[in-house]
């Protein structure tokens, strides 16, 4: 395995087994995540994530290994209520590296930021249709991220290229970070089925390795808006190269120290129902064994 492809890919799948299409219980939502912590793709493993209100249900059923949990909070209700929850947790086996918003008006954002933990990373849902500026400008040096909708259970719920490729330019103007969320389950966009079942519509899905590529090189200002056109519907593996210091796609080459940054300080995760799916897609790519 190329190390350049580590420094893109490292913890960057947050798993997220609890919602669909997947919508497993608890309990083997966990057994799942603990068998990927024993696995040789554990250094892609990013947070397990977890509704507050079933963190009581989770301390629970909390087995001996692994022996830290990184929990990424999806946060819900009273805010103050559900923070002070957090608050008294006292658990050594659970670490809450972040917390992540449901979309909220930028006002109500502006009052939670206050409240909130700088140690804990925070990420507030911004809708595609809704005033980015408003968001952004509320986001700006608070050191809080920004989270987008990739996809979902149905067609509609997938952002357009543009939309995507807009959204992208527009955090790494205001230079806020931000994580993808659902539907990038493949390396490559291609037309996959939206849920498990057998009549499930079909949809192009977007791929992470074209939307992490696509976040390096916009950040560290490599692209215009009229490729990045181009490269997020990029389906082809002969136009990606992968060498040791670098990734590249067609003339536009990012180093590995610069992909590192990119992953530190702008993209920094996305979540998905299955961890197994992009692994078996890797493989099949042979740029995992």
């Amino acid at each position: 395995m190329f190390a350049s492809l580590e420094a893109l890919l490292s913890s960057v799948v947050d798993y997220a087994g609890l919602f669909p299409p997947a919508k497993l219980e608890l309990q083997p939502a966990m057994a799942n995540y603990a068998q990927y912590q024993t696995t040789p793709y554990a250094w892609m493993l990013g947070r397990f994530i977890l509704p507050v209100s079933r963190l009581q249900e989770f301390e629970q059923l909390l087995p001996e290994k692994p022996t830290k949990w990184p929990l990424s909070i999806i946060m819900a209700g009273d805010v103050k209520e559900a923070i002070a929850q957090l608050q008294s947790l006292n658990n050594d086996k659970i670490a809450i590296t972040s917390l992540e918003f449901p979309p909220l008006p930028p006002t109500d954002i502006e009052k939670i930021l206050s409240s909130l933990s700088t140690e804990i990373e925070s990420f507030f849902e911004i809708p595609f249709k809704s005033d980015f500026k408003s968001y952004l400008s509320v986001l700006q040096h608070t050191g809080a991220a920004a989270k987008i909708r990739t996809g979902g259970v149905t067609v509609d719920a997938f952002p357009s290229i543009a939309q995507l490729c807009q959204s992208i330019f527009a955090f790494a103007e205001a230079q806020v970070p931000f994580k993808a969320t659902a539907g990038l389950h493949h390396p490559l966009p291609g037309k996959h089925r939206v849920t498990g079942e057998a009549d499930s519509p079909v949809t192009v899905m977007h791929g992470f390795l074209n939307v992490i590529v696509l976040a390096a090189l916009v950040y560290h200002q490599k692209l215009t808006l009229e490729t990045a056109l181009e490269l997020l519907p990029e389906s082809s593996s002969d136009n990606f190269q992968f060498t040791r210091d670098s990734i590249a796609w067609k003339n536009h080459q990012v180093n590995i120290s610069e992909i590192a940054e990119a992953r530190k300080r702008f993209f920094r995760s996305f979540g998905s129902c299955s961890f197994q799916e992009p692994i078996d897609d890797l493989k099949e790519l042979r740029l995992l064994r």
